[in-house]
């Protein structure tokens, strides 16, 4: 009998592949990253063979692990896929080669076009559909872009010769030896191609773009089949039956199964989503309407607030300019002095999301003096996080009502300085797993359901979990003249 499940988590800077237990506790974890590519200022890239290799290796790693432990694949009952979202790939259907590199969610090279999609006064008409904004975020002026500039790529395209996947599709292209090329409700919801409420790609739009629908994947439950993996890769063809985009799976792994449920998750992005049950709500201050998960039949939709550079701060910080060596230290180094002195950095290196949406704003760093230190700039760096937070809070609270407490996961949120300033300036509960693979979970969770591993979202709310609580201990007049000092350096990036 099976006794794991395998999820596949792949993300902006790496891939990984985590093993799970019947406890639906983690037993195996495999990472790799790999590069991020820049080519222009605001243009993000990687290269889709990249993504797809150091999966292919983190779960090998995993089969590894098994054989080490006397069994085989033949114990993974089902596969789960999460991935990073509106990332675009289009791809020949023949030769399974990329025609382009994919264009990564965070690029922001179709802006110019966007505008002109704005000044037509399309907003209103791409959020009844799409339940989003007009955005470089999501994948559709990607594709757009890809069509117009890369050679040939059009008319491969109206040939039926291309096909077009985010990251979750690729993934499933390939591990099914090109048998199925699919996705799932909530990775087809950001595109800004789906109809989220007809539960269809949208003529219009795909007309409007330009765009033909015979590159589209098709899209299946979040919870269902996705065929089976190719027998060579891993010596077993093991079931694929479950698949939904990064932020939805996080928000299924932590059990946020009701209305009015909320997760923060600190990844590369930070993404804050609210279970909205069988109706999504169209937000009056910035958020995103967007669908959750489908389960048989059934969709279930959220509402989102999204920030662009959260998580990925950290890693600026080390790899651009070189004040820390690991992500971990910065906690340490921010509760070395006593405040911020002063100094604010706003890290909007592509711009801002929810609840400004403003692709023009660059980042800033203000208030610096003589006695500004590194440890100023890495405490901004982390408290920006928070605030950004802050931000979408009071965006949600606004369209929803007062908001109870809060689970998060993600990377960012094994750091205790971060999670501590975020309920301080939140002045609410925060209430953190032990285990923060959170997005492995759900992806984990909805493959078991459907495979049989587990029976129901009952079942899974018996499993047990520790949790850490954060609870506020700003004076409220700190409080406020630090949300002030915010305020005031993101006016100045726009």
């Amino acid at each position: 009998m099976p006794r794991y499940l395998l999820a596949i988590d792949q993300g902006t800077t790496s891939s990984r592949a985590v093993l799970f237990d019947r406890q639906g506790q983690k037993v195996f974890v495999s990472q790799y990253e790999f590069p991020q590519r820049f080519p222009h200022a605001g243009w993000v890239e990687h290269h889709p063979e990249e993504i797809l290799s150091t999966q292919l290796q983190a779960v090998r790693d995993c089969i590894s692990w098994l054989e080490q432990h006397g069994g085989n694949a033949s114990e993974i009952a089902s596969i789960g896929i999460t991935n990073q979202r509106e990332t675009t790939v289009l791809w020949n259907r023949h030769t399974g080669k990329p025609v382009y590199n994919a264009i990564v969610w965070q690029c922001r090279r179709t802006a110019d076009f966007c505008k002109q999609l704005e000044e037509q006064n399309l907003n209103s008409f791409f959020r009844e559909k799409t339940g989003l904004l007009i955005d470089p975020y999501f994948s559709a002026t990607k594709i757009r872009w890809i069509l117009d500039n890369v050679p040939n790529a059009r008319k491969q395209a109206e040939n039926g010769e291309l096909l077009f996947g985010t990251v979750d599709s690729w993934l499933i292209w390939n591990l099914t030896g090109g048998k199925v090329h699919a996705t799932d409700y909530s990775n087809a919801s950001r595109t800004m191609l789906f109809n989220i409420h007809t539960l269809e790609w949208e003529k219009e739009i795909l007309d409007l773009l330009d765009i033909p629908a015979c590159i589209l994947p098709e899209v299946r439950n979040s919870s269902g089949d996705f065929g089976r993996t190719e027998k060579s890769l891993f010596g077993a063809e093991i079931p694929v039956s479950g698949c939904a985009g990064d932020q939805q799976a996080a928000l299924f792994g932590q059990k946020c199964f009701c209305k009015g449920d909320v997760k923060n998750t600190y990844g590369t992005g930070g993404f804050l989503l609210m279970n909205t049950g069988e109706s999504g709500i169209s937000s009056q201050h910035g958020l995103l309407t967007t669908i959750a998960w489908g389960m048989e039949n059934k969709i279930t939709y959220a509402v989102e607030g999204s920030v662009f550079v959260s998580g990925a701060v950290i890693k600026w910080l080390r790899d651009e300019l070189g004040l820390i060596q690991t992500a971990e230290e910065t906690a340490a180094i921010a509760q070395s002095i006593p405040d911020n002195g002063g100094v604010y950095f706003v890290p909007a290196f592509v711009g801002l999301g929810t609840p400004y949406w403003n692709s023009e704003a660059r980042g800033l760093l203000c208030g610096l003096t003589r006695g500004t230190g590194k440890a100023h700039i890495i405490r901004a760096a982390l408290e920006a996080v928070a605030y950004q937070t802050a931000d979408v809070i009071k965006a949600m609270e606004k369209d929803t009502g007062n908001l109870g407490e809060i689970k998060t996961d993600g990377g960012a949120a094994q750091n205790d300085f971060l999670m501590q300033f975020q309920a301080d300036i939140l002045n609410r509960k925060l209430i953190r797993p032990e285990n923060t693979e959170s997005t492995a979970q759900g992806a984990a969770f909805l493959a078991g359901l459907h495979s049989g591993f587990w029976n129901s979202p009952e079942e899974l709310n018996l499993l047990s979990q520790n949790f850490r609580e954060f609870t506020p201990a700003m004076h409220p007049e700190q409080r406020e003249q630090l949300l002030r000092g915010w305020e005031t350096a993101v006016r100045r990036t726009f």
